[in-house]
Protein backbone atom coordinates (compact mmCIF):
# COMPACT_ATOMS: atom_id res chain seq x y z
CA UNK A 1 0.00 0.00 0.00
CA UNK A 2 2.88 2.53 0.98
CA UNK A 3 4.53 1.79 -2.78
CA UNK A 4 0.56 2.34 -4.29
CA UNK A 5 0.90 5.97 -2.14
CA UNK A 6 3.98 6.22 -4.29
CA UNK A 7 3.03 5.14 -6.99
CA UNK A 8 -0.29 7.54 -6.68
CA UNK A 9 2.18 10.60 -6.75
CA UNK A 10 3.89 9.73 -9.92
CA UNK A 11 1.20 8.72 -11.89
CA UNK A 12 -0.58 11.60 -10.94
CA UNK A 13 2.70 13.40 -12.10
CA UNK A 14 1.81 12.50 -15.62
CA UNK A 15 -0.78 14.76 -17.30
CA UNK A 16 -0.90 17.24 -14.59
CA UNK A 17 0.12 20.11 -16.69
CA UNK A 18 -2.61 19.39 -19.76
CA UNK A 19 -4.93 21.59 -17.92
CA UNK A 20 -2.85 23.75 -16.64
CA UNK A 21 -1.24 25.20 -19.53
CA UNK A 22 -3.78 27.91 -20.37
CA UNK A 23 -2.74 29.77 -16.96
CA UNK A 24 1.40 28.73 -17.11
CA UNK A 25 1.23 30.47 -20.45
CA UNK A 26 -0.17 33.43 -19.39
CA UNK A 27 2.05 33.82 -16.21
CA UNK A 28 4.74 33.78 -18.30
CA UNK A 29 3.83 35.79 -21.57
CA UNK A 30 3.88 33.16 -23.53
CA UNK A 31 2.06 31.18 -25.73
CA UNK A 32 0.09 27.63 -25.42
CA UNK A 33 2.31 26.10 -28.19
CA UNK A 34 5.27 27.10 -26.37
CA UNK A 35 4.15 26.30 -22.86
CA UNK A 36 3.94 22.86 -23.80
CA UNK A 37 7.82 22.72 -23.16
CA UNK A 38 6.54 21.68 -19.47
CA UNK A 39 4.68 18.47 -20.75
CA UNK A 40 6.95 17.32 -23.70
CA UNK A 41 10.42 17.71 -21.04
CA UNK A 42 8.63 15.66 -18.38
CA UNK A 43 7.28 12.70 -21.30
CA UNK A 44 11.01 12.77 -22.66
CA UNK A 45 12.66 12.04 -19.16
CA UNK A 46 10.19 10.20 -17.58
CA UNK A 47 9.97 7.39 -20.17
CA UNK A 48 14.01 7.10 -21.31
CA UNK A 49 15.37 7.60 -17.51
CA UNK A 50 13.51 3.92 -16.88
CA UNK A 51 16.10 2.29 -19.50
CA UNK A 52 18.81 3.22 -16.96
CA UNK A 53 17.16 2.27 -13.65
CA UNK A 54 16.60 -1.42 -13.54
CA UNK A 55 20.68 -2.22 -12.74
CA UNK A 56 20.49 0.24 -9.72
CA UNK A 57 17.48 -0.61 -8.55
CA UNK A 58 18.67 -4.44 -8.51
CA UNK A 59 22.60 -3.61 -6.79
CA UNK A 60 21.54 -1.31 -4.46
CA UNK A 61 17.83 -2.67 -2.63
CA UNK A 62 14.46 -1.37 -4.94
CA UNK A 63 12.63 -0.69 -1.91
CA UNK A 64 15.86 1.60 -0.50
CA UNK A 65 15.92 2.93 -4.50
CA UNK A 66 12.42 4.18 -4.71
CA UNK A 67 11.92 6.02 -0.94
CA UNK A 68 15.27 8.09 -2.24
CA UNK A 69 13.89 8.88 -5.39
CA UNK A 70 10.41 9.76 -3.83
CA UNK A 71 12.23 11.67 -1.53
CA UNK A 72 14.01 13.52 -4.28
CA UNK A 73 10.75 13.90 -6.14
CA UNK A 74 9.16 15.88 -3.78
CA UNK A 75 11.64 18.27 -3.76
CA UNK A 76 11.54 18.78 -7.42
CA UNK A 77 8.46 18.45 -8.11
CA UNK A 78 8.03 21.49 -4.95
CA UNK A 79 10.74 23.49 -7.23
CA UNK A 80 8.28 23.34 -9.95
CA UNK A 81 5.76 25.22 -7.96
CA UNK A 82 8.72 28.56 -7.87
CA UNK A 83 9.62 28.30 -11.23
CA UNK A 84 10.17 32.14 -12.06
CA UNK A 85 10.20 32.05 -16.19
CA UNK A 86 9.24 28.96 -18.54
CA UNK A 87 12.90 27.65 -19.47
CA UNK A 88 13.32 27.20 -15.68
CA UNK A 89 9.95 25.48 -15.07
CA UNK A 90 11.22 23.05 -18.44
CA UNK A 91 14.62 22.02 -16.66
CA UNK A 92 12.41 21.71 -12.98
CA UNK A 93 9.41 19.55 -14.71
CA UNK A 94 12.47 17.70 -16.83
CA UNK A 95 14.34 17.01 -13.67
CA UNK A 96 11.14 16.14 -11.59
CA UNK A 97 10.01 13.65 -14.60
CA UNK A 98 13.66 11.60 -14.73
CA UNK A 99 13.28 11.34 -10.93
CA UNK A 100 9.47 10.07 -10.90
CA UNK A 101 9.98 7.60 -13.25
CA UNK A 102 11.88 5.33 -11.29
CA UNK A 103 9.19 4.76 -8.89
CA UNK A 104 6.94 2.73 -10.64
CA UNK A 105 8.60 0.12 -12.47
CA UNK A 106 10.90 -0.58 -9.66
CA UNK A 107 8.03 -0.68 -7.28
CA UNK A 108 6.48 -3.38 -9.56
CA UNK A 109 10.05 -5.31 -9.96
CA UNK A 110 9.97 -5.45 -5.79
CA UNK A 111 6.78 -6.85 -5.79
CA UNK A 112 7.98 -9.67 -8.41
CA UNK A 113 11.30 -9.97 -5.62
CA UNK A 114 9.15 -10.29 -2.52
CA UNK A 115 5.38 -12.40 -3.77
CA UNK A 116 5.23 -16.10 -5.14
CA UNK A 117 4.43 -16.24 -8.67
CA UNK A 118 1.26 -17.19 -8.60
CA UNK A 119 0.03 -14.68 -5.45
CA UNK A 120 1.23 -12.11 -7.84
CA UNK A 121 -1.16 -11.01 -10.29
CA UNK A 122 -3.85 -10.11 -7.59
CA UNK A 123 -0.91 -8.18 -5.70
CA UNK A 124 0.25 -6.16 -9.06
CA UNK A 125 -3.60 -5.82 -9.18
CA UNK A 126 -3.92 -4.05 -6.27
CA UNK A 127 -0.50 -2.10 -6.61
CA UNK A 128 -2.06 -0.81 -10.22
CA UNK A 129 -5.20 1.31 -7.61
CA UNK A 130 -2.95 3.25 -7.05
CA UNK A 131 -1.70 4.97 -10.50
CA UNK A 132 -5.55 4.57 -11.13
CA UNK A 133 -6.48 6.97 -8.47
CA UNK A 134 -3.11 8.91 -9.56
CA UNK A 135 -4.16 9.24 -12.81
CA UNK A 136 -7.49 10.67 -11.76
CA UNK A 137 -5.96 13.08 -9.27
CA UNK A 138 -3.39 14.59 -12.05
CA UNK A 139 -6.18 15.23 -14.42
CA UNK A 140 -8.75 16.79 -11.57
CA UNK A 141 -5.34 18.40 -9.95
CA UNK A 142 -4.46 20.49 -13.29
CA UNK A 143 -8.75 21.55 -13.98
CA UNK A 144 -9.64 21.78 -10.36
CA UNK A 145 -7.06 22.77 -8.14
CA UNK A 146 -5.36 24.97 -11.05
CA UNK A 147 -8.81 27.00 -10.89
CA UNK A 148 -9.00 27.21 -7.18
CA UNK A 149 -5.43 27.90 -5.89
CA UNK A 150 -3.14 28.39 -9.25
CA UNK A 151 -1.11 26.55 -10.86
CA UNK A 152 2.14 27.02 -8.68
CA UNK A 153 0.03 25.35 -5.59
CA UNK A 154 -0.87 22.66 -7.81
CA UNK A 155 2.83 21.68 -7.97
CA UNK A 156 2.85 22.15 -3.79
CA UNK A 157 0.24 20.30 -3.78
CA UNK A 158 1.75 17.30 -5.49
CA UNK A 159 4.88 17.80 -4.22
CA UNK A 160 3.56 17.24 -0.61
CA UNK A 161 1.81 13.79 -1.61
CA UNK A 162 5.62 12.77 -2.99
CA UNK A 163 6.98 13.72 0.49
CA UNK A 164 4.30 11.55 2.72
CA UNK A 165 4.93 8.76 0.70
CA UNK A 166 8.26 9.24 1.48
CA UNK A 167 8.17 9.81 4.83
CA UNK A 168 6.13 6.76 5.03
CA UNK A 169 8.61 4.50 2.96
CA UNK A 170 11.25 6.15 5.41
CA UNK A 171 9.32 4.49 8.66
CA UNK A 172 8.49 1.31 6.64
CA UNK A 173 12.24 1.17 5.66
CA UNK A 174 12.87 1.29 9.50
CA UNK A 175 10.50 -0.24 11.26
CA UNK A 176 10.51 -3.68 9.10
CA UNK A 177 13.47 -5.49 8.24
CA UNK A 178 12.17 -6.73 5.71
CA UNK A 179 12.26 -4.02 3.94
CA UNK A 180 15.67 -4.08 4.01
CA UNK A 181 16.36 -7.57 3.03
CA UNK A 182 18.81 -8.00 0.45
CA UNK A 183 18.02 -9.71 -3.06
CA UNK A 184 18.26 -13.55 -3.30
CA UNK A 185 21.71 -13.90 -5.30
CA UNK A 186 19.86 -14.87 -8.82
CA UNK A 187 18.51 -11.50 -8.81
CA UNK A 188 21.32 -9.33 -8.32
CA UNK A 189 22.49 -6.81 -10.91
CA UNK A 190 25.42 -8.19 -12.36
CA UNK A 191 26.28 -5.06 -14.18
CA UNK A 192 24.57 -2.46 -16.72
CA UNK A 193 25.59 -4.39 -19.79
CA UNK A 194 24.43 -7.67 -18.59
CA UNK A 195 21.75 -7.31 -17.11
CA UNK A 196 20.04 -5.86 -20.48
CA UNK A 197 22.05 -8.99 -22.59
CA UNK A 198 20.12 -11.01 -20.11
CA UNK A 199 16.65 -9.84 -20.69
CA UNK A 200 17.01 -9.14 -24.67
CA UNK A 201 18.81 -12.27 -24.98
CA UNK A 202 15.39 -13.98 -23.15
CA UNK A 203 12.97 -15.51 -26.49
CA UNK A 204 10.50 -15.03 -23.57
CA UNK A 205 11.50 -11.65 -22.96
CA UNK A 206 11.07 -10.62 -26.59
CA UNK A 207 7.70 -11.92 -26.31
CA UNK A 208 6.72 -9.93 -23.53
CA UNK A 209 8.19 -6.47 -24.29
CA UNK A 210 6.92 -7.20 -27.87
CA UNK A 211 3.29 -8.01 -26.65
CA UNK A 212 3.18 -4.71 -24.81
CA UNK A 213 5.10 -2.51 -27.25
CA UNK A 214 1.75 -3.27 -29.47
CA UNK A 215 -0.70 -3.55 -26.95
CA UNK A 216 0.49 0.24 -26.02
CA UNK A 217 0.41 1.59 -29.31
CA UNK A 218 -2.93 0.67 -30.37
CA UNK A 219 -4.62 1.23 -27.06
CA UNK A 220 -3.49 4.43 -25.95
CA UNK A 221 -3.37 5.23 -29.74
CA UNK A 222 -7.18 5.35 -29.93
CA UNK A 223 -7.81 6.04 -26.51
CA UNK A 224 -6.72 9.37 -26.71
CA UNK A 225 -9.16 10.68 -29.02
CA UNK A 226 -12.06 9.28 -27.67
CA UNK A 227 -12.98 12.37 -26.00
CA UNK A 228 -12.22 14.35 -29.29
CA UNK A 229 -14.69 11.73 -31.45
CA UNK A 230 -17.51 12.68 -28.79
CA UNK A 231 -17.42 16.20 -29.02
CA UNK A 232 -16.89 16.38 -33.04
CA UNK A 233 -19.98 13.66 -33.38
CA UNK A 234 -22.14 14.84 -30.09
CA UNK A 235 -21.47 18.06 -29.69
CA UNK A 236 -21.07 16.74 -25.74
CA UNK A 237 -19.33 19.53 -23.40
CA UNK A 238 -16.08 18.76 -22.18
CA UNK A 239 -17.52 18.30 -18.55
CA UNK A 240 -19.53 15.67 -20.24
CA UNK A 241 -16.50 14.71 -22.26
CA UNK A 242 -14.60 14.64 -19.51
CA UNK A 243 -16.93 12.36 -16.95
CA UNK A 244 -16.98 9.89 -20.09
CA UNK A 245 -13.32 9.61 -20.53
CA UNK A 246 -13.21 9.29 -16.68
CA UNK A 247 -15.06 5.97 -16.69
CA UNK A 248 -12.08 3.97 -17.69
CA UNK A 249 -11.07 4.49 -14.59
CA UNK A 250 -14.25 2.64 -13.09
CA UNK A 251 -13.12 -0.29 -15.30
CA UNK A 252 -10.15 -0.20 -14.36
CA UNK A 253 -10.98 0.07 -10.53
CA UNK A 254 -13.44 -2.83 -11.00
CA UNK A 255 -10.71 -4.97 -12.19
CA UNK A 256 -8.52 -4.90 -9.43
CA UNK A 257 -11.51 -5.04 -6.90
CA UNK A 258 -12.55 -8.76 -8.77
CA UNK A 259 -8.83 -9.96 -9.86
CA UNK A 260 -8.54 -12.54 -7.71
CA UNK A 261 -12.35 -14.02 -8.39
CA UNK A 262 -11.21 -13.60 -12.18
CA UNK A 263 -7.45 -15.12 -12.20
CA UNK A 264 -9.23 -18.04 -10.54
CA UNK A 265 -11.79 -18.75 -13.10
CA UNK A 266 -10.45 -18.03 -15.69
CA UNK A 267 -6.65 -18.46 -15.05
CA UNK A 268 -4.02 -16.17 -16.84
CA UNK A 269 -4.56 -17.07 -20.47
CA UNK A 270 -8.41 -16.74 -20.42
CA UNK A 271 -7.39 -13.39 -18.23
CA UNK A 272 -5.77 -11.80 -21.21
CA UNK A 273 -7.89 -13.54 -23.80
CA UNK A 274 -11.33 -11.79 -22.12
CA UNK A 275 -9.71 -8.44 -21.76
CA UNK A 276 -8.59 -8.58 -25.54
CA UNK A 277 -11.79 -9.48 -26.83
CA UNK A 278 -13.88 -7.24 -24.46
CA UNK A 279 -12.28 -3.94 -25.65
CA UNK A 280 -12.83 -5.08 -29.19
CA UNK A 281 -16.08 -5.21 -28.71
CA UNK A 282 -16.18 -1.63 -27.30
CA UNK A 283 -14.00 -0.18 -29.54
CA UNK A 284 -16.66 -1.20 -31.94
CA UNK A 285 -19.40 0.27 -30.06
CA UNK A 286 -17.52 3.87 -30.18
CA UNK A 287 -17.14 2.93 -34.01
CA UNK A 288 -20.57 2.84 -34.72
CA UNK A 289 -21.65 5.78 -32.76
CA UNK A 290 -25.42 4.91 -32.39
CA UNK A 291 -26.17 6.90 -29.23
CA UNK A 292 -23.55 9.16 -27.18
CA UNK A 293 -24.67 7.15 -24.18
CA UNK A 294 -23.70 3.68 -25.14
CA UNK A 295 -19.81 5.71 -24.74
CA UNK A 296 -19.53 5.58 -21.08
CA UNK A 297 -20.74 2.31 -21.23
CA UNK A 298 -17.69 1.24 -23.61
CA UNK A 299 -15.34 3.15 -22.10
CA UNK A 300 -16.21 1.27 -18.81
CA UNK A 301 -15.38 -1.81 -20.48
CA UNK A 302 -12.23 -0.71 -22.36
CA UNK A 303 -10.83 0.21 -18.79
CA UNK A 304 -11.97 -3.51 -17.37
CA UNK A 305 -10.71 -5.28 -20.88
CA UNK A 306 -7.58 -3.06 -21.22
CA UNK A 307 -6.02 -4.41 -17.37
CA UNK A 308 -6.90 -7.59 -17.55
CA UNK A 309 -5.11 -7.65 -20.57
CA UNK A 310 -2.39 -5.54 -19.21
CA UNK A 311 -2.20 -6.84 -15.57
CA UNK A 312 -1.53 -9.85 -17.16
CA UNK A 313 1.59 -8.59 -19.33
CA UNK A 314 2.79 -7.06 -16.05
CA UNK A 315 2.81 -10.02 -14.01
CA UNK A 316 4.82 -12.00 -16.71
CA UNK A 317 6.96 -8.69 -17.13
CA UNK A 318 8.05 -9.55 -13.36
CA UNK A 319 8.90 -13.36 -13.99
CA UNK A 320 10.24 -12.99 -17.63
CA UNK A 321 14.09 -12.56 -16.42
CA UNK A 322 14.18 -12.94 -12.67
CA UNK A 323 17.94 -12.46 -12.91
CA UNK A 324 17.61 -8.82 -13.88
CA UNK A 325 14.13 -8.06 -12.71
CA UNK A 326 15.14 -4.60 -12.17
CA UNK A 327 16.13 -4.15 -15.27
CA UNK A 328 13.00 -6.00 -17.29
CA UNK A 329 10.24 -4.24 -15.30
CA UNK A 330 12.28 -0.85 -16.40
CA UNK A 331 12.53 -2.11 -20.35
CA UNK A 332 8.70 -3.51 -19.76
CA UNK A 333 7.80 0.20 -18.48
CA UNK A 334 9.90 2.10 -20.75
CA UNK A 335 8.20 0.62 -23.79
CA UNK A 336 5.01 1.33 -22.49
CA UNK A 337 5.67 4.75 -22.29
CA UNK A 338 7.78 5.49 -25.69
CA UNK A 339 5.17 2.92 -27.39
CA UNK A 340 1.97 5.26 -26.48
CA UNK A 341 3.78 8.59 -27.38
CA UNK A 342 4.34 6.91 -30.88
CA UNK A 343 0.88 5.89 -30.72
CA UNK A 344 -0.79 8.61 -30.01
CA UNK A 345 1.41 10.47 -32.47
CA UNK A 346 0.26 8.15 -35.51
CA UNK A 347 -3.52 8.55 -34.39
CA UNK A 348 -3.13 11.99 -34.59
CA UNK A 349 -2.48 11.79 -38.32
CA UNK A 350 -5.25 9.49 -38.82
CA UNK A 351 -7.56 11.38 -36.97
CA UNK A 352 -7.12 14.42 -38.56
CA UNK A 353 -7.16 12.89 -41.98
CA UNK A 354 -10.08 11.02 -41.66
CA UNK A 355 -11.78 10.60 -38.19
CA UNK A 356 -11.52 8.59 -35.17
CA UNK A 357 -13.77 5.70 -36.92
CA UNK A 358 -10.69 3.92 -38.54
CA UNK A 359 -8.82 4.43 -35.55
CA UNK A 360 -11.12 2.54 -33.61
CA UNK A 361 -12.02 0.01 -35.58
CA UNK A 362 -7.79 -0.74 -36.22
CA UNK A 363 -7.74 -0.73 -31.80
CA UNK A 364 -10.99 -3.42 -32.05
CA UNK A 365 -8.85 -5.48 -34.63
CA UNK A 366 -5.75 -5.32 -33.15
CA UNK A 367 -6.32 -6.10 -29.00
CA UNK A 368 -8.09 -9.28 -29.88
CA UNK A 369 -5.77 -10.62 -31.76
CA UNK A 370 -2.85 -9.61 -29.73
CA UNK A 371 -4.36 -11.20 -26.64
CA UNK A 372 -5.14 -14.98 -28.94
CA UNK A 373 -1.57 -14.34 -29.92
CA UNK A 374 0.30 -13.99 -26.53
CA UNK A 375 -2.37 -16.10 -25.01
CA UNK A 376 -0.80 -19.40 -26.95
CA UNK A 377 2.73 -17.92 -26.81
CA UNK A 378 1.75 -18.20 -22.78
CA UNK A 379 0.76 -21.39 -23.09
CA UNK A 380 3.74 -22.74 -24.66
CA UNK A 381 5.59 -20.78 -22.14
CA UNK A 382 4.32 -22.57 -19.72
CA UNK A 383 4.35 -25.92 -20.51
CA UNK A 384 8.05 -25.33 -21.12
CA UNK A 385 8.71 -24.25 -17.68
CA UNK A 386 6.65 -27.26 -16.27
CA UNK A 387 8.82 -30.03 -18.72
CA UNK A 388 12.05 -28.07 -17.28
CA UNK A 389 11.40 -28.58 -13.96
CA UNK A 390 10.25 -32.25 -14.49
Amino acid sequence: MLLALAGFASQAQVRVTDSLLPQIAADFDASVGAAAIVVTAYAIAHGSTQLLIGPLGDRFGKYLTITLTAAISAVLVMICGLAQSLPALAVARLLAGAAAGWVIPLSMAYVGDVTPYERRQPVLARYLTGQIFGQLFGQAAGGVLGDLFGWRNVFFILGGLFALAAAALVFELITNPAARAPGRPEETSRGFVADYMAVLSSPWARIVILAVLIEAAFGWGAFAFVGADLHQRFGLSFSAVGLIVGTFAVGGLLYASTVAQLVNLFGQRGLAIGGGVLCGIAYLMLAAGTAWWLAPVAVTMIGLGFYALHNTLQTNATQMTPQARGTAVAIFSSVIYLAQTAGVAVGALVFDRLGAVPLFVATALALPALAWWFAEKLRRQTADDRGGRN
